[in-house]
């Protein structure tokens, strides 16, 4: 039985090897089909409805109980990495360093039924907060991805100052204060937890985790104490990350168990088996009705997350305002509505980080307190959305993003730009410019007669796609005379027609 770990932690290596490399890539040398790993994921496997990887893991949970956390979830390999260091880097270096603990059923239960219920009604607040594999994301994007730009960057400056090119500089523009606190207390907590407690997070915060654990408590294949043979050491109960064996009681329980086969390496005796069958287990009821500050602490917090998560991002943006651009945001192509992106995305952060613009952005308020991380595109001087890509899409796992062929995207409008001639500076200054027109890739903006020979800017907006090449370029002056405003259902434009050449003959050079 011992060299069921073995495979575990090799199974465990080859999946989470390629996410987290996949994640971390700045270069954009790994193939983007490597997405595919992430669509094995619970999450994004439920959010796009794929119903053969849901039908695997549901039918791999009853057979073997929950491998996934231990194999499959790339936050829960990470629990296991911080476990591993916090025992490396003690004083006492103890091999075991665990042990039993009651299942805290209130607060888990309380989690998960409050997450399905605001999903259901209409938002995914605590999807987004909770889901393992986007906080994992959001950890390496916010975190780690920028500490190997500092390093590539570092080697990029020692290198060139020797005449050496082979590492380029890469600009990361993606830091949002909102999302990089979030992800950095996640980070703190989760590591404090798995440092002290090994699977805490997994057994008592995290929804996917104990609706895995409901369905392993029909497990076919278990751990199993003899308990004829066992001597009651505690090897096993002390070895246990996840705080489910009770070596007194000779119990494991189930629905905390991540199957990460410890126990059955550390037992001399050999009591320790992954089994066939099961016995009935004893099943404390921990639905104490005299502890009223822990049910009044959950409602209170239920109905604080519930009025949180329902606001929207009319009421927290408020009215538009010429100067300070507040409008609606802006989101990726391929989201079709507000309420469906709403709905699907889990703030992963793929699509930030693949964005070969880095135009999108996590979210702070735009979506309101519901939508925090969500990505939307944020446009600044020459950063806006290309025309010829459908990176983001493409790389989706949960099905937030439609995945379409370019020709498709080309003709999504995601927004519409709107002119203000008030700021514009051929108005303003009387002076030529038209750079918003040169950079419309689809003409929508375009220059019309305005006075003393001059040319200003019109829109025609069934063609515009709102990509922000005419914001991102405008020269105007705190802010910018073209803007985009965002489509909160997204249409296909109108396909604009060959753009009329413009010669001029050309009789001399000038020099």
């Amino acid at each position: 039985m011992k060299y069921l770990k073995n495979i575990r932690v090799a199974l465990a290596i080859l999946l989470f090897l390629p996410i987290f490399l996949y994640l971390i890539d700045f270069t954009g040398k790994l193939p983007l089909h490597m997405h595919a790993l992430l669509k094995i994921q619970w999450i994004p496997a439920l959010l796009s409805l794929n119903m053969i990887i849901i039908a695997v893991l549901v039918v791999i949970s009853l057979l073997f109980g929950r491998i996934y956390c231990s194999t499959i979830c790339p936050l829960g390999i990470f629990q296991d990495i911080a476990a591993r260091k916090s025992r490396f880097f003690s004083k006492k270096k103890k091999k075991f360093r665990y042990k039993y603990q009651k299942p805290q059923n209130i607060l888990r239960y309380s989690i998960l039924a409050l997450t399905v219920l605001i999903f259901v009604i209409g938002s995914s607040f605590l999807v987004v907060q909770l889901d393992p594999y986007s906080i994992f994301g959001r950890i390496v994007s916010q975190l780690l991805r920028p500490l190997g730009l500092f390093a590539n960057n570092g080697v990029a400056a020692i290198l060139s100052s020797m005449g050496n090119y082979s590492v380029f500089k890469v600009e990361q523009l993606t830091f949002v204060p909102v999302a990089f606190g979030i992800t950095l207390l996640f980070f703190v907590l989760i590591s404090l937890m798995a440092w002290f407690h090994g699977r805490l997070y997994c057994n008592t915060v995290c929804p996917v985790g104990t609706s895995l654990g409901l369905l392993s408590k029909l497990s076919v294949f278990r751990i199993a104490i003899s308990e004829s043979s066992c001597n009651q050491c505690g090897a096993c109960e002390k070895s246990c990350k996840s705080q489910c064996i009770d070596s007194k009681a000779m119990t494991v329980d189930q629905s905390r168990c991540v199957s990460c086969y410890n126990c059955l390496t550390v037992c001399k005796k050999s009591s320790m088996n992954y089994q066939f069958g099961y016995k009935k287990q004893k099943i404390e009821v921990l639905l104490d009705p005299s502890d009223g500050s822990r049910r009044t602490f959950l409602l209170t917090s239920g109905a604080v997350i519930s009025t949180l998560a329902f606001a929207n991002a009319k009421t927290l943006t408020g009215k538009k305002d010429d100067a300070t651009l507040t409008r609606t945001p802006i989101m990726p192509p391929g989201a079709s509505s507000i309420e469906h992106f709403n709905t699907k995305c889990t703030g992963c952060q793929l699509c930030t980080d693949k964005c070969p613009m880095q135009v999108l952005k996590p979210a702070a308020l735009q979506y309101g307190i519901s939508g925090i991380m969500q990505p939307h595109l944020n446009f600044s001087t020459h950063i806006f959305c290309s025309y010829d890509c459908n990176i983001c899409s493409s790389v989706c796992p949960t099905g937030a993003l439609k995945e379409m062929p370019i020709e498709e995207k080309k003709l999504v409008q995601i927004g519409i730009a709107k002119f203000r001639k008030d700021k514009c500076i051929v108005a303003v200054e009387e002076t030529d410019c038209g750079a918003c027109s040169e950079h419309c890739p689809t003409q929508a903006v375009h220059m019309i007669p305005y006075k003393n020979g001059l040319t200003i800017p019109e829109v025609t907006e069934n063609i515009c796609i709102g990509c922000g090449g005419c914001e991102s370029i405008c020269p105007a002056r705190p802010y910018p005379a073209i803007y985009v405003e965002g489509n909160k259902t997204q249409i296909l434009a109108k396909k604009p027609a060959e753009a009329v050449k413009f010669e001029k003959k050309i009789d001399d050079f000038g020099f």
